[in-house]
């Protein structure tokens, strides 16, 4: 199918897209404040900021939270396996470069010992499950 859209306004849409204080972002952190728990926003520790600035990070607990969109960061759901069809190898590309970066991202974080939990979109659908998986998550021994 191809694009209802002109190309200037397919880029001012995609310019819209934001990757701090996305609903995801801010749902999961309403279920956690509202479960009493305290975290910092974006990478910010006392220390400085962090490898991939997450999402989440509670420094006392020295855990992390990345909230990720299954498209753009390549999940293996049924939203993040979708290829475009249109500019298909720049979306492949920079697909694959996002997925590269959130790994090493991830092993930096964990080299320096911290705890790491990425929550996918698609988790979202089951939100008792999501926040069992959160609180096993946070009160697990690091």
């Amino acid at each position: 199918m191809a694009d209802s859209l002109t190309p200037e306004r397919r880029s001012w849409n995609m310019s819209r897209i934001r990757g701090k204080n996305t609903k995801p972002e801010l749902l999961i952190r309403r279920m956690l404040h509202a479960k009493g728990y305290r975290y910092r926003l974006h990478g910010t520790t006392r220390g400085g900021r962090l490898p991939g600035n997450p999402d989440l990070v509670f420094a006392g607990r020295h855990k992390v939270i990345f909230v990720n969109g299954c498209f753009w960061h390549f999940h293996d759901c049924r939203v993040g396996q979708h290829a475009p069809k249109s500019n298909s190898e720049f979306w492949e590309t920079k697909r694959t470069r996002t997925r590269n970066r959130d790994a090493e991202q991830r092993r930096l974080l964990e080299s320096s010992g911290w705890d790491v939990l990425t929550v996918w979109e698609c988790e979202l659908k089951d939100l008792s499950a999501l926040e069992d998986q959160l609180e096993a998550f946070l009160n697990r021994p690091g």
